[in-house]
């Protein structure tokens, strides 16, 4: 399994999460004993991930998803600033909510270009917050979950701050798998990445102008229109509490699996192995190849029991193009993209990798000579 956006849940998460389910099944808000005993469970869920994430208990929201809460982030700046204006500005390889919501505010302000490995640059911010309509916010990944570049961001902070802008870090395909940022105001993040229950976290910077349109909640400090469901977030919260003690040793295992995929995929002429090879996530890699498509080679793979993606991580149709490929000027098709799940819920991954690693060339050679295109 080389494909994990989503995993099972890892052992010690999904005994928390059993556990739960007799002793937080209450809801929170009531005041029987069973409904304080839920409250005081999901109060030290929330702390237990503000302390993953650098953050506050009384700055940590949970939502249903971690796209919920990136657009809950962004409408709580956008409203908050809206006499200082309602563009929001973005990279042209952020997650597709994020560009859209860029371009619902403003849609004749494109996406800030990128380098070919996928950076942005802050001198590229600079020049967008210094031209152009008032700049409500500006959202940006800490690192890229379809090729694994990270993002300058203290860099892009430091812009930010000089322009009095503030910076919403999605962190939804990072937070976990490396340390959290220190530089924002708005930090995102989701439990799936850490192979928890699918709970969006959204960390508001104390001091931030943040306020949503509409009614006002009780719940998760006024951000959602009812509590979590404290099962899950008990379950996220072990999650992301195993990954942070688990990531001295996760990380160099999985950066060294990933260094022999991408030299095993460059290894194969008109192959192109994309994003940065040094800064990067350590458990992500895209390559694409010349001549074939992406989903001829998924299903190769899997007959030969490899399971990897392809296409856009940011849609659920196989046939989307990646725009953070043509972003980036690669390939937008033939493309594999590989996601390592974590040594705790995958022991065999390196089996998984070696697989792959054997099986890539013989499935790429087979394809083109089908189309008739091996040799060129």
């Amino acid at each position: 399994m080389l494909d994990a956006p989503r995993s099972p849940l890892p052992p010690a998460a999904r005994e928390t999460l059993l556990a739960a389910l007799d002793a937080g099944w209450a809801d929170p808000r009531r005041l029987h004993r069973e409904g304080r005993q839920a409250r005081l469970l999901l109060d030290q869920a929330r702390e237990s991930v503000a302390a993953s994430l650098g953050a506050r208990a009384d700055e940590v929201s949970f939502h249903p998803s971690g796209v919920h809460a990136l657009r809950t982030g962004v409408a709580g700046l956008r409203h908050a600033r809206r006499r200082v204006g309602t563009r929001v500005v973005t990279s042209a390889v952020d997650q597709a909510v994020l560009v859209h919501e860029a371009h619902d505010a403003d849609p004749a302000t494109a996406p800030l270009a990128v380098d070919p490995l996928g950076r942005l640059h802050p001198d590229t911010l600079a020049s967008a917050l210094a031209g152009g309509a008032p700049v409500a916010a500006v959202a940006l990944q800490q690192a890229n979950g379809e090729v694994g570049t990270t993002q300058p961001l203290y860099g892009l902070h430091a812009v930010c701050r000089s322009a009095r802008v503030p910076l919403l870090v999605d962190g939804t395909s990072s937070l976990g798998r490396v340390a959290p940022p220190s530089a924002w105001d708005l930090l995102v993040g989701d439990a799936a990445t850490v192979a928890g229950p699918p709970l969006g976290v959204l960390a508001v910077r104390t001091g931030t102008r943040f306020d949503l349109p509409g009614p006002r909640w009780e719940p998760e400090h006024g951000r959602e229109p009812a509590d979590p469901w404290v099962p899950a977030a008990l379950a996220a919260a072990e999650a992301w509490r195993q990954a942070d003690h688990a990531r001295a040793e996760e990380d160099p295992t999985a950066r060294a699996l990933v260094d022999r995929i991408r030299a095993a995929a460059a290894a194969i002429d008109d192959v192109d192995v994309v994003g940065d090879g040094t800064g990067r996530l350590p458990h992500v890699v895209t390559f694409s190849v010349l001549y074939v498509d992406g989903e001829s080679l998924v299903d190769a793979l899997d007959r030969r029991g490899v399971v990897v993606a392809s296409g856009s991580a940011c849609t659920s149709s196989r046939l989307e193009p990646s725009h953070v490929l043509a972003a980036m000027g690669a390939l937008t098709h033939g493309n594999v993209r590989v996601t390592l799940p974590l040594a705790a819920v995958r022991p065999d991954r390196a089996r998984d990798v070696d697989t792959l690693c054997r099986e890539l060339p013989g499935v790429v050679a087979q394809l083109r000579a089908r189309l008739g295109v091996d040799g060129l």
